[in-house]
Order: structure tokens, then C-alpha cells, then sequence
């Protein structure tokens, strides 16, 4: 039987209090930084691959490493949070993704940085933990606000890595990034374990069978499925984007330097804010509104992004406006997901979010896979109408799901299905 012990409930019949904003604060700040390293070398392949005197291809797949041992840890490691003491997970995570940007920072070859890179990789799924960690820790009525505000932080820390990593590499080198973000990993992990109360949920499973639980989710709840699909699709188009801009940026039509292209992660950082806001309304019930809303002004974005590949000043302030619609579309159809996927069964609120987050980086990977196709065949104008497909493609999902839950809806006399009662736990349909 699956039990959950929170120390910090309240007493019989009391709501419980939640995380005050210091809590949360730590946990944001946590999950970003957990993030941020599997994407510093994004800006910074040629100048590592100089260094270390290795090919292209070779400097390229150290974005490959780190994002396959992100998805193991997605699917290996997250579900650990139903088994074992969340703190104590959390911290040793954190801690462990420390080391291993040390290994990264002191490669002196190609084969401990690939290793220190994939291992990273690996142990940044921390932040998959903080977030399921704090829904458990707020109450029902303010869940969608306090993953929202967690997610933020986890947003930013993948949007504004590029930019840190430009800033920092110009001060002292590549390695400087890394060296860094160690220290602030090791201090987070210090902090989590000063800060956060113990948690833990008893799933009374071995490891394989948590395992085989975590997939068998997929089969059992139609929620799962569904946002699962949703996400994917929208973290397919969201990475095309994020793909193919470098190219774009610093090709004939604008001809940006490095650090310049680096600086748009500070535009993409505006969409992370509708992450705390679409986590409000969705405490309101407003989930599947927000999730419609989300998918057209995502098809919406990409007739924006299509208008700045021309180049010139208008072009670029219809480029800017584009990635800000996309990236507050993404995170609010994300956020919106996790509100609806956390309720279906806390007990096994860890195990969901590694299921929902496979799917959800697989589109990622597959989108990113797909760019790189499509911009060679056919430049921005491809990647336009590729991305511009994929968000039909959410809308159509989204349609598809309102219809098929009309009926159920009409039958119990109720329009927005989501309330304050299934957050707490009853399967959300």
C-alpha cells in the first residue's frame, strides 16, 4: 500500500501551509541551476573543440551525451523520489551533478569530457525531483501557483545558461563556466538539506517493479497520455526554435556574433513568466482554457517567426515578438500539463513526472533531430513551416481531448472538469 508522510502538514482537518517563499525560492533557484549545465555548450562548441583539438562532429556530440543521460535519468532516477526520502535524493543528486562538472571544468580530452558531460547529464534530473517535491509540499488550492513559480526558475536556468556561458567564458575560458557552476550546485546542496523538511512516500515496490510501474502509468491514465502527447509536441516546436536561431542569427541575414546570439536567451527568459501566471489560473480551474489559448497563440507565433527571417529591423522586432509568444505559449501548456498530471495520483506524483517528462523530452530531442534536417533542405522558411505544423498538430490534440471529454462533462452538470478537489488528488479525466 502507498502511503505519504508530509512533516509539515497541519493538524486533523487544517489546510496545510505550504512553502513559504524563502522554500521556494531555494527550490527555483535549485532546479535552474540543476538545468543550466546540460546547456552552457550549446554557445560554446567551437571553443572547446579548439582547446581540446577535436573535430566538429566530435565537439557536437557533446550535446548528444548530455542529452541521452538526461533521459536515464529521467526514467531511472526521478522515479526514486516514490521510493526513497525526497531530501535526502535530492541533495545527494545535487551534490553528485557538483562532481561531475568538476570532471567536465578539468577534462583534458575528449573522453572525460563526454563522460563528465553524460554523468551531468544524468544527475541534473534534481530538478525533476524539486518540482513533483514542491506540489507535495503545497496545498491543493495552491499548487498550480507553487510548481509554477519552481518551474520558473527551472526555466530560466535553461534559457538564460547560453548567456551566463558567453559572460563567463569571455572573463576566464570555457572551464570558468563549469568551475562555477559546481560551487553554486555544491552550495545548493548544502542548502537543500539545511532548508527543506523531510519527505517521503512510501511506494512499497523494489526498483524494478518502480520502474515497471512508472511505464505501466502510460497504459493506466488517459491524462497521462494525453498531456504527455501535448507536451511533447509543444517541446518538439520549442526546441526547432531554439535549434535553428543560431543558424538564422548568424547567417547573411543578420551576421550576429556569438555572444550576441547568447543575449536572446534573456528575450526567451520573458516567457518563462507566464509559467507562475498559467499555474494561477489553474488553481481557478482554468487548465483546459489556459492549454486552448496556449496552442493558438503557438500557431500564432510561428507566422511571426516566419516574417523575421528576411532580416532588417522590422524583421528582427517580428523575430523578438515571436519568441516571446512561443516561449510563454510553451510554458503555459506545460505548466498546465503538470497541473492535471500531478493530480492523478499523488502517491506516485514522482513516478508521473518521469513518465510525462520522457515524453516531454523526447519531443524535445525529436524536434531538435528534425531542424537539423529541415534547415538544410530548406533554411528558415522550412523550419517556419515545420514548427507552424507541430503546433497545428497541438491544436488539433487539444480539440480532439475537449471533445472527447464534452460528453463526460455534460453528463455531471460541470463545464471546467479540473477543481481544488482533484488537484488534491482525484483523477482529473
Amino acid at each position: 500500500m502507498e502511503t505519504e508522510r508530509i512533516p509539515e502538514a497541519a493538524g486533523p482537518g487544517e489546510p496545510r501551509p505550504g512553502p513559504g517563499r524563502g522554500m521556494l525560492l531555494l527550490m527555483s533557484v535549485a532546479a535552474g541551476l540543476s538545468v543550466a549545465g546540460n546547456y552552457f555548450a550549446q554557445p560554446l562548441l567551437d571553443v572547446i573543440g579548439r582547446d581540446l583539438h577535436l573535430s566538429a562532429s566530435t565537439a557536437a556530440l557533446v550535446v548528444t551525451v548530455a542529452q541521452v543521460g538526461y533521459g536515464l535519468g529521467l526514467l531511472l532516477l526521478v522515479p526514486l523520489g516514490d521510493l526513497l526520502e525526497r531530501r535526502r535524493l535530492a541533495v545527494t543528486l545535487t551534490a553528485a551533478t557538483a562532481v561531475f562538472l568538476t570532471v567536465t571544468a578539468s577534462a583534458p580530452n575528449a573522453a572525460l569530457l563526454l563522460t563528465g558531460t553524460a554523468l551531468t547529464g544524468l544527475t541534473s534530473v534534481a530538478a525533476q525531483v524539486v518540482v513533483p517535491y514542491a506540489a507535495t509540499l503545497a496545498a491543493p488550492a495552491a499548487r498550480g501557483r507553487t510548481v509554477g513559480t519552481v518551474m520558473t526558475g527551472l526555466l530560466l536556468g535553461i534559457l538564460l545558461a547560453r548567456t551566463a556561458a558567453g559572460l563567463l567564458a569571455e572573463l576566464g575560458g570555457w572551464r570558468t563556466v563549469y568551475w562555477v557552476n559546481a560551487a553554486l550546485m555544491l552550495l545548493m546542496a548544502v542548502l537543500l538539506r539545511l532548508k527543506l523538511p523531510a519527505l517521503r512516500t512510501t511506494a512499497g515496490l523494489r526498483y524494478p517493479a518502480l520502474l515497471r510501474s512508472t511505464l505501466a502509468l502510460f497504459a493506466r491514465e488517459p491524462v497521462l497520455r494525453w498531456r504527455g502527447a501535448l507536451g511533447a509536441l509543444t517541446f518538439a516546436g520549442f526546441s526547432v526554435l531554439w535549434t535553428a536561431l543560431a543558424f538564422l542569427m548568424s547567417g547573411p541575414a543578420y551576421g550576429w556574433q556569438e555572444s550576441a546570439i547568447g543575449l536572446l536567451g534573456l528575450v526567451g527568459a520573458a516567457g518563462s513568466l507566464s509559467a507562475s501566471l498559467a499555474g494561477r489560473l489553474a488553481d481557478r480551474g482554468l487548465t483546459h482554457a489556459v492549454t486552448g489559448a496556449a496552442a493558438f497563440a503557438l500557431l500564432g507565433s510561428w507566422g511571426l517567426l516566419a516574417l523575421g527571417g528576411a532580416g532588417g529591423g522590422r524583421a528582427l522586432a517580428a523575430l523578438l515578438a515571436g519568441v516571446i509568444v512561443l516561449d510563454l505559449s510553451a510554458q503555459a501548456v506545460h505548466i498546465s500539463n503538470q497541473h492535471l498530471v500531478y493530480a492523478v495520483r499523488p502517491e506516485a506524483r514522482n513516478r508521473l513526472n518521469s513518465a510525462y517528462m520522457t515524453s516531454y523530452f523526447a519531443g524535445g530531442a525529436a524536434g531538435s533531430a528534425l531542424t537539423s534536417l529541415v534547415w538544410g533542405a530548406a533554411g528558415w522558411n522550412g523550419v517556419c513551416v515545420l514548427g507552424a505544423a507541430l503546433a497545428v498538430a497541438v491544436v488539433g490534440l487539444w480539440l480532439t481531448d475537449r471533445l472527447r471529454r464534452r460528453p463526460a462533462a455534460h453528463a455531471t452538470g460541470q463545464g471546467e472538469p479540473v477543481t481544488a478537489a482533484q488537484a488534491a488528488g482525484s483523477p482529473a479525466r
